[in-house]
């Protein structure tokens, strides 16, 4: 039981670490090869920052844990909203302008009503699995198409401003990709470990253990630069954190672990998890478009949102262990 607890601790700080160092690097070496800076924030800094979400959920298929797998992409979306960006509002009010992020939020809830549809039959097939990487192909091909089309954006000057801020040498940038991709894959196997240890420890599902303490430790490097973000004033890069990443989790996450293996879903994963998803990316569509003022996530709204997953765990853990 101490080397799971110590697994999970380790693993998750690491994780953290090589998340951070892996995207530095890979923001950094696109740069050097000409990608505009709002293609960097969308593309290269939406796949680091859903990295330890891939990695570990990848990992957890290919060892038979499906719970874990599933849990980690939907407890991670739950995270992101709720606690992640109900903090950040906490910090500050996030005003949302960019364009780009006001169409992304339909493709968010378009993506979540798909994946709650597809948890319908009981089971993530490899054939549903090659649909939602599909979706994710054309919502990615989507983006850069909408970021090329525009010569000025607050979302770019934001991340450019990030890379003038955090800029490295070509061979420093690779080395840094590279040694953060190494970790990635070293740190998953430590997280998923120690929470199939604990889970059979306490008597859980991994699921339970893959919704909770797997799903905020892969969120981690979100909280981190949305809080950053939000301190600096940068709210398109708080709240582009967090769609871009539940589009990540909900579509290529899930979709990655599904083809490796197929996943069989419990009831309450429609009835209980799914439906919180659903429910907060609803709010979340609400809060942005502004029905308290316009283009406008409050503290009042943060707080809402921090509530919602204090019930949420209260809630998950009672059941689980009732």
């Amino acid at each position: 039981m101490t080397e799971a607890f110590l697994a999970i601790a380790a693993g998750l700080a690491l994780l953290v670490w090589s998340a951070d160092r892996f995207v530095e690097g890979a923001a950094s070496a696109a740069r050097h090869f000409g990608m505009s800076p709002l293609l960097i924030g969308m593309v290269v800094v939406g796949f680091g920052t859903s990295a330890p979400e891939m990695t570990v959920s990848a990992l957890a298929a290919a060892q038979g844990n499906s719970g874990i797998a599933l849990g980690n992409a939907y407890g991670s979306n739950i995270a992101n909203i709720a606690l992640i960006l109900g903090a950040t509002a906490l910090i500050g009010p996030i005003a949302v302008h960019s364009r780009v992020l006001q169409k992304e939020l339909p493709l968010l809830t378009a993506a979540t009503a798909l994946a709650a549809w597809q948890l319908l039959d009981g089971e993530i097939d490899r054939v549903d699995a090659v649909v939602l990487l599909a979706v994710f192909a054309l919502v990615m091909g989507w983006s850069v198409w909408q970021g090329t089309r525009k010569r000025r954006d607050a979302l770019g000057n934001e991340f450019e401003q990030e890379l003038l801020e955090h800029a490295m040498p070509l061979g420093r940038s690779i080395f840094w990709l590279v040694v953060g991709l190494a970790f990635l894959i070293v740190s998953s196997r430590m997280l998923v470990w120690g929470a199939v240890e604990i889970a059979l420890s306490f008597g859980v599902s991994d699921l339970v253990i893959g919704l909770t303490i797997v799903a905020v430790g892969t969120s981690l490097p979100e909280l981190a630069s949305s809080i950053i973000a939000a301190r600096k004033g940068e709210h398109d890069i708080a709240l582009g954190n967090v769609i871009g990443s539940n589009l990540f989790n909900t579509l290529a996450v899930v979709g990655i672990a599904g083809a490796i293996a197929p996943i069989p879903v419990g009831p309450e994963v429609l009835s209980r998890d799914m439906l919180v998803v659903a429910a907060l990316t609803v709010s979340l569509f609400a809060f942005s478009y502004g029905y308290r003022g316009p283009h406008r996530i409050g503290r009042f709204e943060g707080g809402m949102l921090l509530l919602a997953y204090a019930g949420y765990n209260v809630y998950l853990f009672a059941t689980a262990f009732g």
